[in-house]
C-alpha cells in the first residue's frame, strides 16, 4: 500500500468525522472501511482543538464550567454535531417496539424525549469533568481521550454487523478485520505517558463503549452510523470522568 493511499485514507477520515477543510480526493476515492484505521487518528487535531480551548479560559479569566462548556461546544463544532447527533437517534430509537421500528426512529431528524434527556445527562456531565480538570489537564491527557473515544468506534465497527443494509455503519463495517491495530498503539502509547491511570482510564472508556454495543446489538442486532455516535459520545465522556477521579 502506498503512503500516498495511507494519506488519502487519513483524510477521508478527517472528512468523515470533522467539518475541518481537506484538500478534494484525487480518483479513486478511497472507499469507508478502508479508511477506517485513520479514525481514531482524527482524534489528534480534534483534542487538540478541545484542549486548547479549555486551558485558554484561564489566563482570560473564565469561570472552568464556562471554559469546560465551551471546549464541549468547540468539539462539537468540529465534529459537526455527530456523534451527539447520534447519541440522540440512539437514544430516541431505543422506545420502539422492535429492531425494525427503532431503526426507523433513529433515521428521523426531529429529537424525541429520550434524545433530549440523553443529552442533558452527557453533556453536563461532561462539563463538570471538565471544569475539574480545567488547570490541570495535560495535552497526552486530552488527547488519549479523544483518540480512544474514536477507537471505540473502530473496535464496534469490528465487533458488531451492520444493522442496516446501507449507510455509514454498513460502509465502515466491511473489509478485513484488525484496522484497530493502529489507534490501539497510539492510545497505549498515550497511556504510558500518564503511567497506570492511563491505563486505569481506557478500561473505564472501553466499558462505556461496550454497554452501548450491547445495547445495540440487543435492541438494534448490530451497529450503525448513529451507534458509532453513540459510542464516541459515551466513551470519551466516561474518559473525561474518570480522568477527573484520577488527577
Amino acid at each position: 500500500m502506498s503512503l500516498r493511499r495511507r494519506i488519502d485514507e487519513a483524510r477521508l477520515a478527517l472528512m468523515i468525522l470533522t467539518v475541518l477543510p481537506a484538500a478534494p480526493l484525487a480518483e479513486p476515492v478511497p472507499p469507508i472501511h478502508a479508511a477506517r484505521w485513520a479514525l481514531p487518528f482524527v482524534g489528534l487535531p480534534v483534542g487538540l482543538i478541545g484542549w486548547s480551548v479549555l486551558r485558554l479560559g484561564g489566563p482570560i479569566g473564565l469561570p472552568p464550567l464556562v471554559a469546560a462548556m465551551l471546549a464541549i461546544a468547540a468539539l462539537a463544532a468540529v465534529t459537526g454535531g455527530l456523534h451527539h447527533d447520534g447519541l440522540s437517534d440512539m437514544a430516541d430509537g431505543m422506545g420502539g417496539r422492535d429492531p425494525q421500528r427503532r431503526l426507523e426512529i433513529m433515521r428521523d431528524s426531529r429529537i424525541g424525549s429520550f434524545g433530549a434527556l440523553a443529552l442533558m445527562i452527557v453533556i453536563p456531565m461532561g462539563a463538570g469533568a471538565l471544569a475539574d480538570l480545567a488547570h490541570t489537564v495535560s495535552l497526552a491527557a486530552f488527547i488519549m481521550v479523544s483518540v480512544a473515544s474514536r477507537l471505540a468506534m473502530v473496535g464496534v465497527m469490528e465487533m458488531l454487523p451492520a444493522a442496516r443494509d446501507r449507510g455509514l455503519g454498513r460502509g465502515a463495517a466491511q473489509g478485513l478485520r484488525g484496522a484497530w491495530w493502529p489507534g490501539a498503539l497510539l492510545s497505549a502509547i498515550l497511556a504510558v505517558l500518564l503511567g497506570f491511570q492511563g491505563f486505569a482510564i481506557l478500561g473505564v472508556m472501553a466499558v462505556a463503549a461496550s454497554l452501548i454495543a450491547i445495547l445495540a446489538w440487543r435492541r438494534l442486532g448490530g451497529q450503525t452510523g448513529d451507534v458509532l455516535g453513540a459510542v464516541q459520545v459515551t466513551a470519551e465522556t466516561a474518559g473525561w470522568v474518570a480522568l477527573s477521579a484520577a488527577i
